[in-house]
C-alpha cells in the first residue's frame, strides 16, 4: 500500500479538530471528555459538543502523564505530582523537597500513585501513606503489576520489583544496559523493558527466563498491550511490530507480526480497549487504524507538519484522540 494511503478507507471526515496550544505530551479520556496534556503547564478538556476547559495544573513544563479513566496524573519540572479528576478539579499530592523534576508517573490499584525523581521511586496510597525506594540509577520507567500492590521500576542494569508495604528488599531482574521504559503483561507473567539501544528486553517471572526482542530502527518509546494481552504492540520502527504473548513462553523462539509499513517512523501506538485494532501515529503526522487479523488499514489522520506524540481511545472504543508535537490535535468519532 502506498505511503500516502490514498486508496485506504478513511475516517478523517469524522474528526473534530482541536488547537491544543503547545505540543501535546499525552492524551487521555475521562468519561466522554478527552484530556490533552500539553507542555505549557495545562490540561485541555474537550467535551463531545466541542466545548473546552483549560486547567493550569503546573507552574512549569509537564514531563510525564498517565490516566486510569477516573483521573489524569501528571509530573512536572516544578517538582510536583498533580491529580486531575473528570470535573477538571486538580490537587497537588506531592512536591519534591529538592524540587527535582518528576520524570515518570504511574496509576496503581485502589487509587495508588507512583512517581519518580532522580534515583528515587515513590508510591502513595489513596489514604496518603507514602513509601520510597532508592535504586541504582535514575529511574527509567514505572509500572504497577496487575496482582497485588507491587511496582516494577526500570533502571540501569535491569529492573526492580518492589512491594511498598513489605520490609523485604525488592526482587532485581538483571540485564546489563540502560532500561528506559517498562511494562507488565496484563496477566502479570512477563515484564518488558525498553532499552537505550533499539531493542526490548523481557523476563518471564516464573523462572526469570530472558527474552531479547530486536529489529528496531530507534529506541522504543511506545509499547502497549492488546486488549486480550495476546500481543505487545510497539513503535520504534517504520512499521507496527507485534510480539506474541499468548503462550507461556511469550515471544521466545517466535517472530513478531509486522503491519502498516510506512516511510516515516512509528512513534506512538494505542490498542483498542475491546477489539484487536491498534492506532499507529507516525513521525510525519500520519495516523492509521490497523486490524490485527489481516493488517487492514483505515486512515484516521493524513500526514501533517509535526510528529504524532500522543494517542488514546475512549473507554468504549468509539473515539480516538490524537495530539502532535506542534499542538495540532483532534478527536475522531468512530
Amino acid at each position: 500500500m502506498a505511503d500516502q494511503r490514498s486508496d485506504a478507507p478513511s475516517v478523517t471526515d469524522k474528526t473534530h479538530a482541536v488547537k491544543a496550544g503547545d505540543g501535546v505530551v499525552g492524551v487521555h479520556f475521562l468519561g466522554e471528555r478527552a484530556v490533552f496534556v500539553t507542555n505549557d503547564e495545562a490540561l485541555l478538556f474537550v467535551a463531545p459538543d466541542g466545548s473546552e476547559q483549560r486547567v493550569a495544573a503546573h507552574a512549569g513544563g509537564i514531563l510525564a502523564a498517565t490516566g486510569d479513566r477516573e483521573r489524569v496524573i501528571t509530573g512536572g519540572d516544578d517538582g510536583k505530582v498533580v491529580v486531575t479528576d473528570a470535573a477538571g478539579e486538580h490537587r497537588v499530592i506531592a512536591a519534591d523537597e529538592k524540587r527535582r523534576w518528576i520524570d515518570h508517573v504511574a496509576a496503581g490499584p485502589d487509587g495508588a500513585v507512583a512517581w519518580s525523581a532522580g534515583k528515587t521511586a515513590f508510591v502513595q496510597t489513596r489514604k496518603g501513606e507514602q513509601r520510597q525506594l532508592d535504586v541504582v540509577s535514575t529511574v527509567g520507567g514505572l509500572a504497577f503489576l496487575p496482582k497485588g500492590f507491587r511496582l516494577a521500576i526500570a533502571h540501569y542494569n535491569g529492573a526492580s520489583l518492589w512491594f511498598p508495604n513489605a520490609q523485604a528488599r525488592p526482587e532485581v531482574l538483571e540485564w546489563k544496559g540502560s532500561h528506559l521504559g517498562i511494562t507488565v503483561s496484563p496477566d502479570g507473567k512477563f515484564v518488558v523493558t525498553a532499552m537505550q539501544e533499539p531493542m526490548l528486553h523481557g523476563w518471564r517471572l516464573s523462572d526469570g527466563k530472558h527474552m531479547r526482542m530486536s529489529g528496531y530502527a530507534a529506541r522504543v518509546r511506545s509499547m502497549v498491550w492488546t486488549a486480550d494481552g495476546s500481543f505487545l504492540a510497539t513503535g520504534g520502527s517504520d512499521q507496527l511490530i507485534l510480539w506474541p504473548f499468548a503462550t507461556k513462553d511469550g515471544p521466545m523462539g517466535k517472530q513478531p507480526t509486522l503491519h502498516a509499513p510506512h516511510s516515516a517512523r512509528l512513534n506512538v501506538v494505542a490498542c483498542h480497549p475491546q477489539h484487536p485494532v491498534v492506532a499507529c501515529g507516525y513521525a510525519d503526522g500520519l495516523v492509521l487504524l490497523v486490524r490485527l487479523a489481516d493488517g487492514a488499514e483505515v486512515l484516521a489522520k493524513r500526514p501533517g507538519d509535526a510528529p504524532v506524540s500522543a494517542l488514546a481511545w475512549s473507554g468504549d472504543g468509539s473515539k480516538l484522540a490524537f495530539g502532535c508535537e506542534d499542538g495540532e490535535a483532534g478527536i475522531v468519532d468512530l
